[in-house]
């Protein structure tokens, strides 16, 4: 393999990831570079590998004369635009399945802590807790078990599944609508035992109606959930997006999280990255964290060796 070949991995490449790709003779840069930065150095590459925070619109496209490969280092390509890229000539590809179980354990994460009111507890017992110890004790005391619920997943794919694997080992009953799936196979494994349970999807109406908690897993950023969805949803429901900013309305969700239609929300992506609504940060009954999702040491290093791959593979063909 050509010792030429350049790769720009602007949001960082585990460090494995990149020894196997300088172990081919290609050179790795991991330099973080600004949008106007990399307008300047674009054409220094034959590769450009993103995670979330980098955007490849158009006119970064239309700059690009040596890149061959833009590789979103994730789920999904919202950030890149696919129509420029095509007409330019430039595959573009993606790791959809390798950090599906850490975004399914940030799902749950969350889920564990809003039934039980964590999310505020850890806000309030720094605060208060040395002189209002009983008080918080008595606002917390109306927590919920999810064994028994009803997760409804809008989305069955990679993660999805994933999310429907951890809701059926803790007892959980699934519904999921997904308009580009009619089923899944959902394999449990317990002990050495293998148990697979088929999912079937059904309509979204129905998802809402049946949900305890809703949790979304879709690509893109078009809405998903609008104010006459919210109005569906069992009173009580709880909502969690680890999937993507805009698939519902912000203002919207603090409507209904006020009204009291939905008790709490957790939220890893935000209608305004990286500058969310202040009144979201502030709200009393959200869980947040920021765009977290695939950020665990084994997400990162299976994404890493799979971008590793792709690289190898086309430059093999």
């Amino acid at each position: 393999m050509s010792d030429a070949i350049h790769v720009l991995a602007n949001d960082g490449l585990s460090d494995d990831a990149i020894r196997v790709l300088e172990n081919k003779g290609i050179r790795v840069d991991t330099h973080h570079l600004t949008e106007e930065q990399l307008a300047q150095a674009i054409n220094n590459y034959d590769v450009l590998v993103v995670r979330s925070a980098t955007r490849v619109p158009s006119s970064l496209i239309a700059l690009m004369q040596r890149p061959r490969l833009i590789i979103r280092a994730g789920v999904g390509v919202d950030n890149i635009d696919l129509e420029a890229a095509q007409q330019k000539g430039i595959t573009v590809k993606n790791t959809p399945r390798a950090s599906a179980s850490s975004v399914a354990e940030l799902v749950f994460a969350h889920l564990f802590g809003m039934a039980r009111f964590l999310f505020d507890a850890n806000r309030q017992m720094p605060l208060i807790g040395h002189e209002q110890f009983n008080a918080l004790k008595k606002k917390y005391a109306d927590g919920q078990e999810l064994q028994g619920k009803t997760l409804g997943l809008i989305g069955l794919g990679n993660i999805g599944q994933a999310c429907a694997r951890v809701a059926l080992g803790i007892g959980m009953k699934v519904v999921a609508h997904d308009p580009y799936v009619s089923s899944a196979s959902i394999v449990l494994n317990i002990g050495e035992v293998q148990v697979p349970v088929t999912i079937t999807t059904t309509s979204k109406q129905e998802v809402l109606q049946q949900a305890d908690f809703i949790s979304l897993h879709v690509s893109g950023n078009q809405e998903v959930l609008t104010a006459d969805d919210f109005a569906l949803m069992k009173k009580g429901v709880g909502i969690i997006n680890c999937a993507r900013g805009g698939v519902f309305s912000e203002s919207v969700l603090l409507q209904y999280l006020d009204s009291g239609k939905v008790a709490f929300a957790a939220l890893d992506v935000f209608e305004h990255e990286p500058r969310p609504n202040p009144r979201v940060l502030a709200h009393p009954r959200i869980s947040l964290s920021p765009h977290i999702g695939a950020s665990t040491r084994e997400a990162q290093q299976r994404i890493g060796m799979e971008v590793a791959e792709l690289i190898i593979a086309f430059f093999n063909q």
